[in-house]
């Protein structure tokens, strides 16, 4: 689904900007195949080469591999087909239990149950069993897995291959957004006053998810995932001066009555609490998106913007397990499908736009039925086993001439 909001003086400095919205790992997959699709269909959008970049919970992790010169099929490589040469990204990386926390809540437990017993004491018969244990609550851990070793995961990777994990030092305008969880306001690491923050830190706080990852502290503050306030966070782009902005929201709510898939309504609460939940967050967040897209207008009155969302009715995205790798691939070429249909259907009003910002639709590769997002990462294997190849030889003649 493909949303256009044009302007009726346009600004046209040529400044490209994209908002990566959140979405746990099916967000990133989807993401990743809508970029992709980007990349093939739109002459002259290069994921890599934007003005600025914002990202929000996964989709900060894509938007800084992409401010970091890493491509889609780059990232792809990483945690799809784990063939990039260096270390993959398994499912593993991101559910390791918080030890750690658990320790430290665990000691806290004797203090907690003294004092407990204390304030029972005081006042024995006026007290119910919730408020005698009330105080024990305290030695919940604030999260149930370690977002460490991501964030060591992240900080190699930025730190290698020519790569930077210094906002400062990037080409690009980048921001991660997050949540300070004490003062309940955005943190846009990036800004000025945040860009000391090592990119993979303000990723890590961006991504902890409340109840899932404990809050990150940075420089005595803690931070917690940031479409706890908005889901894209796309004025930080704009507001930085962006003329076109590409946004990316990976999750909206389930329409069974418009189920693409399926050959009639389903009832969404025989599936159980998961599902419930699900469609339950990803109706607040799209409501709440939407509210601030629409305020854009009168904001931002000569930026323009394509926002890209799955299709209401889309029950792969929908019911897709991003924990099984067939189903990861099938996912990121399903967006990369579905991005390359909206860009079909809507080709006639997005093209006047494009061209106001130097793109252009390009009209054979959305007819090309061959192309896929594996297709391009054939591709790129085939090149890297050409460059090796011609490496060896260059270095066996070499050694040759040497002799």
């Amino acid at each position: 689904m493909l949303t256009l909001q044009t302007a009726a003086r346009p600004r046209t400095t040529g400044r490209i900007g994209l908002a990566l919205a959140g979405g746990g790992p099916l967000g990133a997959f989807y993401e990743l195949g809508a970029l992709q699709a980007l990349a093939e269909c739109v002459e002259g959008f290069d994921p890599c080469d934007l003005y600025a970049y914002a990202g929000v919970s996964s989709g900060s992790m894509l938007a800084a591999g992409l401010a970091n010169g890493l491509t889609p099929v780059d990232i792809g490589r990483i945690t799809i087909s784990n063939d990039a040469g260096h270390d993959p990204a398994h499912p593993a990386l991101f559910m390791k239990p918080a030890f750690g926390e658990y320790a430290r809540r665990l000691a806290r437990l004797p203090r907690l149950a003294l004092e407990a017993l204390a304030q029972y004491a005081r006042a024995p018969l006026s007290q119910g069993l919730a408020e005698v244990l009330a105080p024990l609550a305290a030695a919940m851990p604030a999260g149930i897995l370690d977002s460490a070793p991501f964030e060591r995961y992240l900080r190699r990777l930025y730190e290698s291959g020519g790569r930077t994990n210094d906002f400062r030092r990037l080409r690009r305008r980048l921001f991660v957004v997050a949540t300070n969880f004490n003062t309940g306001e955005a943190a846009r690491f990036g800004e000025p006053g945040l860009d000391h923050v090592p990119i993979s830190r303000a990723v890590q706080a961006s991504t902890a998810l409340p109840g899932l990852y404990p809050p990150v502290e940075i420089d005595g503050a803690t931070y917690a995932d940031g479409a706890l306030l908005r889901t894209m966070h796309a004025s930080v782009v704009l507001e930085a001066g962006a003329d076109l902005l590409f946004g990316i929201n990976p999750l909206v709510p389930f329409d069974a009555s418009e189920d693409t898939q399926g050959a009639h309504e389903i009832e969404l609460t025989r599936h159980g609490l998961p599902v419930v939940l699900g469609q339950t967050f990803r109706a607040l967040i799209r409501s709440r998106m939407q509210v601030g897209v629409a305020a854009y207008h009168d904001r931002f009155p000569r930026a323009e913007i394509v926002l890209l969302e799955p299709d209401r009715g889309d029950r792969r995205m929908f019911f897709a397990n991003v924990f099984r790798y067939a189903d990861r691939r099938r996912l990121v070429d399903h967006a990369f499908d579905s991005t390359r249909r909206d860009l079909r259907r809507r080709a006639r009003e997005l093209a006047p736009v494009l061209s106001r910002h130097g793109l252009a639709l390009d009209r054979k590769a959305l007819a090309d039925p061959s192309r896929s997002f594996h297709a391009a990462l054939e591709r790129q294997r085939r090149a890297d086993r050409k460059v090796a190849h011609n490496l060896t030889a260059a270095l066996d003649r070499l050694e040759r001439l040497l002799a």
